[in-house]
């Protein structure tokens, strides 16, 4: 590793406690035995503390993860052909680890840092699980390591899925990266839905800056003509989230 000083990205609303973050990444396609990471070009300090690297083969593992059918529905119709060429790809990369309550986000720019490598030394595709993104290594480069100061928007998604009645359930996922709890406004009625999700991009980039969402917090934006609270709930395991999130309601 050489040590040229990355870039520092800070959280400039830091308030502590939030909790822990945790990054994802699978990358798949073939490897170098050897590493060696520019830091200047690659924009990372190593691999932090707390995250862990580890390489399997069909050999080991002959179905990877996150290519069976239950994912691959929401997966494939992102960018089919590289889907496809996650099912010939003879080995696998899963960088994952918890950073306790980060101040700043060079872990996440370190974890970014060493992904970008990987693409460039053999990744034919990148997932991350946690926002359910699937990405070529051009789209990699476009949407993650490129933007400059990061876009922090790109690293979760916001999801509507429509429920009875016409109105949509609007939620996020992808914030437990940043150690945050992702969001979920139920109920939202088609002329609301632009104002629900400019509410979740507003959050995102809050919670990624580092702000706390205070229970019972009392929130609101122009494009949606009430205010609406804030009440925490879920646990990691919950499926539509792999977070905690937050209950935005009327």
């Amino acid at each position: 590793m050489e040590t040229s000083p990355p870039p520092n990205w800070p959280r400039p609303r830091f308030q502590p406690g939030g909790g822990n973050a945790m990054v994802f990444y699978a990358l798949y396609g073939q490897f170098p035995a050897a590493i060696q990471v520019s830091a200047e070009k690659y924009r990372t300090a190593g691999v932090p503390q707390g995250v862990r690297i580890k390489k399997v083969t069909r050999q080991d593992m002959p179905e990877f993860p996150f290519t069976g059918s239950g994912i691959s529905r929401l997966l494939q119709p992102q960018l089919p052909e590289v889907f496809a060429s996650i099912q010939s790809a003879p080995e696998c990369l899963i960088i994952t680890g918890e950073v306790g309550d980060p101040s700043d986000l060079n872990y996440l720019r370190d974890v970014i840092g060493l992904v970008t490598y990987f693409v460039d030394e053999g990744a034919q595709a990148v997932i991350d699980p946690q926002k359910l993104g699937l990405y070529s290594s051009e789209s990699w480069y476009q949407e993650i390591f490129e933007p400059q100061p990061p876009k922090f928007l790109n690293h979760a998604v916001i999801l509507v899925t429509p429920e009875l009645g016409g109105i949509k359930w609007i939620h996020t996922r992808g914030l437990r990266k940043f150690g945050r709890p992702d969001l979920s406004l139920r109920g939202i009625a088609p002329e609301h839905e632009q104002g629900a999700i400019d509410l979740c991009n507003r959050l995102i980039i809050l919670q990624a800056e580092g702000t706390r969402i205070p229970e019972g917090e009392e929130i609101s934006v122009e494009t949606l003509p009430f205010p609406m609270t804030c009440h925490h709930a879920g646990d990691p395991d919950d499926p539509d989230y792999n977070n905690v999130h937050v209950e935005i309601r009327r």
